[in-house]
């Protein structure tokens, strides 16, 4: 892992859908980032109820390296944001692909943490060197067993790779047969 790292939590759970433990996830995700090897400085930037518009602005603001969203998936139907009311915007995959073309140079890995987030992750992958999505629907909890898995590797100075693995394994250490969903 680099020296610096900026990491940017795009949170979403409009109203119209099922509750998520999103702030679990992102508690999760803060403590381990916390963990960083004196030689790593990790930040921690996050987005709650996250609009489009939110999204360009944070990744123009923040200049992360890595991108996580957390939330809804619809597979074809796109990636649940939200609306100006709180309800589910769906933004297109062709779209979101093009805004992290955009970042191609600055974001380094893009984690979508939802449901059926294969096709995006796919579509993101052609402009972003480390993209993981979810091939299958993914519960709360294994949601956030990756979460904690992968933060704690990357701020123990572990690669992408590494960490993705270790996200893979703590969905699988805790018995729920959902660890190849990643």
């Amino acid at each position: 892992m680099d020296k610096h790292v900026r990491v940017l939590v795009l949170a979403a759970n409009p109203r119209d859908t099922q509750p998520l433990r999103l702030d679990e996830e992102v508690r999760e995700i803060d403590l381990g980032l916390r963990r960083a090897r004196s030689q790593t400085q990790c930040e921690l930037y996050q987005q709650w109820a996250a609009r489009p518009r939110d999204v360009r602005r944070a990744l123009l603001d923040y200049g992360p390296q890595i991108v996580h969203f957390c939330g809804h998936g619809a597979g074809e139907e796109d990636l649940a944001f939200e609306g100006g009311t709180g309800d589910t915007h769906l933004i297109p995959t062709e779209a979101l692909a093009g805004l992290f073309e955009l970042f191609e140079d600055q974001v380094r890995c893009v984690v979508l943490n939802a449901c059926y987030s294969e096709i995006q992750a796919k579509a993101i992958a052609q402009h972003i060197e480390y993209v993981i999505g979810m091939k299958k629907a993914l519960g709360d909890s294994a949601a956030i067993e990756f979460s904690v898995g992968f933060y704690d590797a990357l701020a123990s100075g572990r690669s992408i790779e590494i960490a993705y693995r270790f996200g893979c394994n703590a969905i699988q250490m805790t018995g729920m047969p959902q660890h190849l969903i990643p």
